[in-house]
């Protein structure tokens, strides 16, 4: 009899009573009969710390009350375990959630829940939890799978148009970005060959002209020498180099050079004078001094293209290293990022969004610690509160980039001097689907991505503050212990 009543101990140790029942939220307004029927069919369940209590994608065959412990929720996002909830409130739930709907959906997991500490949940299986919710709530389950339907067609549209509007827009940027210095390569490129030309035809000139080795290797120096004061000199005033050049061009006209004036500009920015001139003629004679400053002409002009070939793929390069810094597409989903290198990626992409109007403030606290967080998911957060503090300044105004330390945390602020929000609209600028811009213009789910990003993922917070003439958002991101440090110092555009 003592191991009868001992087995049967332990079986109502397993199981909660109608009266415990109805101290969780989710169960409290349940009739007696609806919590004799829970209890008769649930159980007591115990799962120890560091455990998986369900897997996204198994079959969901229970749904799960937490009693006691910890729990963490957490999706799969291209192979990234995405974190979308951590709770120890007595009574949150998950599991077989859409049980009610039955075969109009594949009842499978749609997250993991992870038990942080040893936990106790209440235990209902999937048929009996989705049979009741059915039955006592005919007219609810109704109005639930026409949310859930609609909701989620919702989602997909805007979502996708979202998607596509961002992308659109930031490709617009990057192709007007890029198409400056594309240009500038290519213009500087066929100019290139022109002065090649040119100086293979005046070299062709000299040699026919006889002038031997030794008058010839000095040319080639007098060539260099205009070349290295090109590169190295000191860059004159306009006035300086003006009268220079008026100068040597009426030098160059009394010794018959023809085209002279236009040779002048560049030979000066070589370091040609009076003096130069002279040098240069008692080398090679009056006869191939024409040539001659054409071929030393053309020289220069190919290192000034060269330098400017230079600077405009050094610039392309630049432009898609910040797009490759954006979009973190050749890095892992987390890795330790500084953040202000995310947030110049960020200006980067939308300097074409920029309105000449609208001047942008950096105030970067230097030697500010990196942090371990999802680069492109920042750079999202960072691209819609930058759009934002734009729209809302309009063509004029100054936008302010603003970041530094706050004990264990780093703040990373926008501030906008536009109009401001209104203290009626600013609870709920992070719901989903709120927007304060005119219809078509906006979907209301930047905001709340970006909360979701800022708060469920890296366990930082959001905060907004504003008035008429200043409003900032600020970016809240917990610090780990042992990280490099920034060695960005504080700049003012």
């Amino acid at each position: 009899m003592s191991g009868r009543r001992s087995t049967e101990d332990r079986e109502a140790r397993k199981r909660l009573s109608p009266a415990e029942l109805r101290t969780l939220f989710l169960f409290e307004s349940l009739n007696d009969a609806q919590l004799e029927l829970l209890a008769e069919h649930g159980r007591v369940e115990q799962r120890a710390g560091n455990s998986v209590v369900f897997a996204e994608g198994d079959p969901a065959t229970c749904f799960f009350v937490l009693l006691e412990g910890s729990v963490v929720l957490s999706r799969r996002v291209r192979g990234d375990d995405v974190e979308v909830l951590r709770s120890d409130q007595r009574g949150v739930y998950g599991g077989a959630n859409q049980s009610y709907l039955g075969d109009h959906v594949e009842q499978t997991y749609i997250n993991t829940m992870r038990a942080l500490t040893d936990s106790s949940f209440f235990v209902l299986p999937a048929a009996e939890f989705g049979a009741a919710v059915r039955t006592w709530f005919p007219m609810a389950v109704h109005l639930l799978e026409g949310l859930f339907f609609g909701l989620r067609r919702t989602n997909t549209v805007t979502g996708e148009r979202e998607r596509l509007i961002a992308l659109g827009a930031l490709s617009a940027g990057l192709t007007h970005e890029l198409n400056n210095p594309a240009a500038a390569a290519l213009r500087a490129t066929s100019a290139l060959q022109e002065h090649i030309t040119g100086t293979r035809k005046e070299f062709e000139v000299l040699a026919d002209g006889g002038l031997d080795g030794d008058r010839l290797h000095r040319l080639v120096e007098f060539q260099k020498a205009a070349v290295k004061q090109m590169a190295t000199a000191q860059q004159r005033s306009a006035l300086d180099a003006s009268d220079a050049e008026d100068e040597l061009g009426d030098r160059l006209e009394e010794r018959g050079v023809e085209d002279g004036w236009d040779l002048a500009p560049t030979l000066v920015a070589g370091g040609a004078d009076a003096t130069w001139l002279d040098s240069v003629a008692e080398t090679v004679g009056e006869e191939q001094l024409a040539p001659a400053l054409r071929w030393i002409t053309h020289s220069i002009d190919t290192e000034l293209l060269a330098a400017e070939i230079g600077d405009s793929v050094s610039r392309i390069s630049g432009l898609v290293d910040a797009a490759k810094q954006y979009s973190q597409l050749d890095r892992a989903p987390q890795q330790t990022v500084d953040v202000h290198t995310l947030l110049e990626a960020t200006l980067t992409m939308l300097r074409a969004k920029i309105p000449p109007g609208v001047t942008v403030v950096r105030q970067y606290e230097p030697d500010l610690p990196h942090i371990l967080a999802y680069g492109a998911e920042l750079n999202q957060v960072w691209t819609n509160l930058i759009v934002n503090a734009l729209y809302a300044m309009g063509d004029e105004g100054t936008l302010t980039l603003r970041t530094r330390r706050d004990g264990d945390r780093l703040l990373a602020e926008v501030g906008d001097t536009g109009p401001g929000i209104p203290p009626e609209v600013r609870p709920r600028i992070f719901e989903p689907f709120f927007t304060t811009k005119p219809v078509g213009e906006g979907t209301g789910l930047g905001l709340d991505i970006s909360y979701r990003i800022v708060v469920n993922k890296h366990h930082g917070d959001v905060r907004v503050e504003s008035r008429p003439g200043e409003t900032w958002f600020r970016v809240c991101l917990p610090l780990p212990d042992d990280l490099p440090v920034g060695t960005h110092r504080k700049i003012h555009i």
